[in-house]
């Protein structure tokens, strides 16, 4: 039974060695997912499952142990799935880049409360799948927990990646709605074509916590709400 979740934003700049003399811009952000993480760990669960979207080869589980990096970005910043915790052997198989924010953020937090694994799902996975995949995630322990990882729209000014559109900040306002509220119709009526053509990668991610969380009935509160780089980072936590 899902018993808490936590929806945090995925971009590398929230890893400061990323984000280089820019990195005081996320201050905000990293604050709010690590008060968003501390309901996950004050809830005491049996399982944390990191969902996160992923290209083609990053989708399906990972164990934790899974290896990340973001050496990608010219920097020398690797991490593993799990935190602090117990740290088996994984595959060679790395994170996506999703799920590995989301490890950058639970060794931030020496995170050892439950062990962890993660879920790499397709950007355009099927709003019914989302739902299934939610409701098997939810009934994988006694007191599952969710660190759900995804971006609003990256639309919302004329620099931004996506470039302007006018329908980016509505949707993004709807979805901001919808995490504060815990409103499971909400999230599930969110569009698949819209979503994809406003680069809102976290669309799939909170559907599977609409699914999650179809019994548990949980209260919602949105930490964090803002586009500094016109793309629309999120964070919230239910419990």
């Amino acid at each position: 039974m899902l018993v808490a979740a936590a929806v945090c934003p995925c971009p590398p700049l929230l890893v400061p060695e990323v984000a280089a003399g820019a990195a005081p811009e996320l201050d905000g952000a990293r604050t709010a997912c690590a008060d968003a993480l501390s309901v996950l760990a004050a809830a005491r669960p049996d399982r944390l499952v990191v969902v996160g979207p992923a290209p083609e080869s990053g989708c399906g589980p990972h164990p934790q142990g899974t290896r990340g990096s973001f050496r990608g970005f010219g920097v020398d910043v690797d991490v593993r799935l799990g935190g602090a915790g117990p740290r088996p052997l994984a595959p060679a198989q790395e994170l996506p880049l999703s799920l590995a924010v989301a490890a950058w953020l639970l060794e931030r937090l020496n995170w050892a409360d439950a062990p962890v694994e993660g879920l790499g799902v397709p950007e355009l996975l099927a709003p019914e799948q989302c739902a299934e995949t939610g409701a098997a995630l939810a009934a994988q322990d006694a007191r599952v927990a969710l660190l759900i990882m995804g971006d609003a729209s990256a639309c919302r000014t004329l620099k931004a990646p996506g470039y302007l559109d006018e329908r980016a900040a509505g949707f993004d306002a709807a979805v901001a709605r919808a995490l504060d509220t815990a409103d499971l119709a909400a999230l599930r009526a969110l569009d698949v074509g819209l979503a994809h053509e406003l680069q809102a990668w976290g669309r799939a991610p909170w559907q599977i916590l609409a699914g999650a969380a179809e019994s548990a009935d949980l209260v919602g509160a949105l930490l964090y709400d803002d586009a500094p780089y016109g793309v629309g980072y999120l964070v919230a936590a239910w419990s």
